[in-house]
């Protein structure tokens, strides 16, 4: 994400995206992501958790390497979203796997590191996207994934062990509603559509109801009852909600209105992301 937003005025003269355009580039991997996190994530669970990461791996480094590559601004945005596919098996499978290697006090100190890293990335994404922008090009950050992902295959292939799958049911319906109803909501606001917006809340509405009495609930709502678990929730989505956007537009705004370069806009957010 972070990789994307400082080079988000360059991706959009290369590829002559309006801004509404410009905006799917990023929309269509949270549209995914979003969309798809919790069926991906109970997918670990029934396929096996070091398969399902492994083919989280290969559709996000596919992905980015196409984007890459390619010159269509159709092209890219569906990649996007196919990228979205792919971050959506790895971001709950990673957590889910430090869970089962680690024990006791080894597994406090992994999750540590696990969210340390999300703080460090916030900040050398930022930089490492205006880096590779101005002296490379904004391919350079989509790029860059596909070395990773091909070691971090290697490495999986290799030191992780297979996880117990569990002969468990999937919540078929449950999982076409809160796709529904997360895709509705983020497309609707996306593009400014409030009648799409109703319509997405109204499943995730019936997706409560329906996890409620459903045996094998894809979301279980017991998760809910603890206060201090909801309060955590409900910071972070206010969070993401508020972050996400003025990371979007705050580079766009450094480098259209004050003359920065890429790398300069992403050295401009240190005083904000260093904190983390």
């Amino acid at each position: 994400n972070s990789i994307v937003f400082t080079s988000s005025v360059q991706i959009g003269n290369s590829l002559g995206l309006t801004p509404a355009a410009l905006s799917w580039v990023s929309s269509a991997y949270t549209l995914t992501f979003g969309g798809l996190l919790l069926l991906s994530g109970r997918l670990s669970d029934l396929i096996g958790r070091k398969r399902i990461f492994l083919i989280g791996l290969l559709i996000f480094g596919v992905s980015s390497l196409v984007i890459g590559i390619s010159n269509s601004a159709e092209i890219v945005i569906t990649m996007r979203a196919i990228q979205g596919i792919g971050s959506s098996i790895i971001a709950p499978t990673t957590l889910a796997l430090i869970m089962d290697a680690y024990q006791n006090d080894m597994r406090q100190r992994a999750i540590s590191y696990y969210g340390a890293t999300a703080g460090i990335g916030s900040s050398i994404g930022l930089l490492v996207g205006g880096g590779l922008t101005s002296l490379i090009s904004w391919r350079a950050g989509f790029l860059i994934n596909v070395p990773f992902t091909i070691l971090l295959f290697i490495l999986t292939l290799k030191y992780v062990k297979h996880s117990e799958i569990k002969k468990e049911s999937i919540d078929y319906l449950g999982s076409f509603l809160s796709i529904i109803g997360l895709v509705g909501v983020i497309y609707g606001l996306t593009e400014g559509e409030l009648n799409l917006v109703f319509i997405g809340m109204l499943f995730l509405v019936v997706f409560i109801f329906w996890e409620k009495k459903t045996l094998s609930p894809l979301l279980p709502l017991v998760l809910f009852k603890n206060k201090i678990r909801s309060g955590a929730y409900i910071t972070r989505l206010l969070f993401m909600m508020t972050m996400l956007p003025f990371w979007f537009f705050l580079p766009q705004m450094m480098q259209n209105q004050y003359g920065f370069s890429a790398l300069e806009s992403g050295f401009a957010f240190l005083p904000l992301t260093i904190v983390n």
